[in-house]
């Protein structure tokens, strides 16, 4: 039976960079680090977070066909994959906070139906949502 989501997978064109990225301006722990030959098995997370880590995959490492690897790179590139949404408990804070530290945002908070979002990119490309939820937000109430 599955029991959760433990790795996800954060395409990246530098693993180091990004690992950088994630340690020094997000405040993430660095988790794995380990060569296996021609792949490279590198994960972040969460400090208080043990459950779920982020794999930072090279897009030239194995697994991906020549003609797939160049269109995902041209994808990344572009900016248009979404990576995932951080909860937080201070949207406006994180957001100073990590702005102060280089991160790129495309959108500064702002209220939403569901709490206060802002949305940044890591170093390669990929947006994610740091969103604080409102804490009277009922799901099934106000979306179901």
């Amino acid at each position: 039976m599955i029991k959760g989501l433990g790795v996800t997978t954060v395409w990246t064109f530098d693993q180091q960079r990004t690992k950088a990225f994630f340690t020094e301006k997000l405040g993430f722990e660095a988790r794995d680090d380990i060569s296996m030959g021609d792949m490279r098995w590198v994960t972040v997370a969460v400090k208080d977070q043990p459950d779920l880590e982020f794999a930072l995959m090279s897009l030239d490492g194995p697994g991906l066909d020549p003609d797939s690897a160049e269109a995902l790179k041209k994808l990344v590139a572009k900016g248009v994959l979404g990576a995932g949404a951080f909860r937080t408990d201070d949207c406006r804070g994180d957001y100073e906070t990590f702005r102060a530290r280089g991160v790129e945002f495309l959108q500064e908070p702002k209220e939403r139906p569901y709490g206060v979002e802002a949305i940044f990119r890591d170093d390669n490309g990929n947006w994610f949502s740091l969103t604080e939820r409102s804490e009277e937000l009922d799901f099934s109430k106000d979306f179901g």
